[in-house]
């Protein structure tokens, strides 16, 4: 059976459930390196401004290991946060056929892919897009180290359009791109969903949300590149009683936020709700509403659409290409444009529409799955 080793720095709900999925279908070995060994412990999250520590199992199913990390002040956001000076030769006594890299942006990663050479192959997914790529000198040396970064890389699973054209620039054409859309554990969203139905409704109650009243969602850390501000200003525009904004998460502009929404009773807030609470969070909303101005992806929608909602995001999402199809299952607006924003939400102007279009969604969604990862990235590991 060829080895596939995984690198990446810390357990997130995204990812256990893949590597959990690798595991149980035996076609080929897989074991996890992740390098912030700290995050082993709860974490710091600075974005959301508490300790965190998901209350789903993200280390049982499939096999890891913690490897030691020297760094003084380890994060997995800075490059010198991670470093692992034991990687290197425990991948060479693991013996993998293949290593796949999960980001580049940590020393120990980075050294891992100019050190590897071309045995074992060398694998690469990541999410990034050249949607905010720029022009002058800095950029011209970023493309310089970016195709240095990718030079050795095989091949690289891509999420989406956005990332395969990302990769198409910075690869020179080196590494073979496989698509593997960016894919949440649907299964999780869908199970029980007229008990997970329910709490919401009764959830909606608890803070006073008529039962006709059309509910916008957005759950998540509250900081800038999330546009909230926007949200919330493009939402006071709306004409309508029937209209909620719901704002559920915590972080570093939560009291701005507040204040901004605090002459407009429509707009409510709840705090942070852990992993196992998700599938009845989403559905507290008819539509979701993702208004970054930068999103490598925006996994959440993905989560929002299993739970059978639509979904308005910003054309600065990852996602927005390859998940909306506008009028069918959602809208994307113009990020930064308040006017766009509101459009969208007017769109929404009954139940019925945002049931209809939510409907979609839940169809559409499985065709983003964790099996078809799987699929894509056992069958190159396969061929070698």
């Amino acid at each position: 059976m060829k080895k596939l080793a995984i690198i990446t720095t810390h357990p997130i709900q995204y990812n256990a459930p893949l590597f959990c999925l690798l595991n149980e279908r035996k076609r080929i070995a897989v074991k996890v390196f992740y390098t912030w060994g700290q995050s082993k412990e709860t974490v710091y999250d600075a974005r959301f401004g508490i300790e965190r520590n998901w209350d789903i199992p993200l280390l049982e199913g499939y096999e890891s290991v913690f490897v030691k990390n020297t760094s003084n002040k380890p994060d997995s956001n800075r490059f010198w946060g991670v470093v692992n000076p034991q990687l290197y030769h425990l991948l060479k006594n693991e013996k993998p056929d293949a290593v796949l890299v999960y980001r580049w942006s940590v020393w120990s990663h980075f050294f891992l892919m100019q050190r590897l050479g071309k045995k074992p192959a060398l694998f690469f997914r990541g999410d990034s897009h050249l949607l905010q790529k720029g022009k002058g000198f800095r950029e011209r040396i970023k493309d310089v180290v970016l195709k240095f970064v990718y030079r050795n890389v095989d091949a690289g699973f891509v999420v989406g359009t956005h990332n395969k054209n990302y990769m198409q620039h910075y690869s020179q054409q080196n590494a073979e791109l496989i698509t593997a859309y960016h894919a949440v554990d649907n299964a999780r969203f869908c199970i029980n969903a007229e008990a997970m139905e329910a709490k919401a409704i009764e959830e909606r109650k608890k803070i006073g949300i008529p039962d006709e009243a059309i509910v916008f969602l957005y759950a998540g850390k509250f900081y800038a590149l999330k546009q909230l501000d926007l949200l919330i200003r493009s939402f006071k525009q709306l004409q309508g009683e029937q209209y909620r904004l719901l704002l559920t998460g915590n972080g570093e502009q939560e009291d701005q936020l507040r204040q901004l929404a605090a002459d407009d009773v429509r707009i409510l807030f709840q705090p942070f709700r852990n992993q196992s609470e998700m599938p009845w969070v989403y559905r507290m909303g008819d539509v979701f509403v993702l208004s970054s101005n930068s999103e490598t992806w925006g996994l959440g929608v993905n989560e929002a659409m299993a739970c059978g909602r639509a979904a308005i995001v910003s054309d600065c999402c990852g996602c927005a290409p390859d998940i909306i199809r506008s009028g069918e299952n959602g809208f994307v607006f113009q990020s930064g444009n308040e006017e766009s924003l509101k459009h969208s939400l007017e769109a929404f102007a009954d139940k019925t529409t945002a049931v209809a279009m939510g409907k979609n969604a839940l169809e559409f969604i499985k065709g983003f799955s964790l099996e078809a990862v799987a699929e894509a990235i056992e069958k190159k590991v396969m061929s070698l």
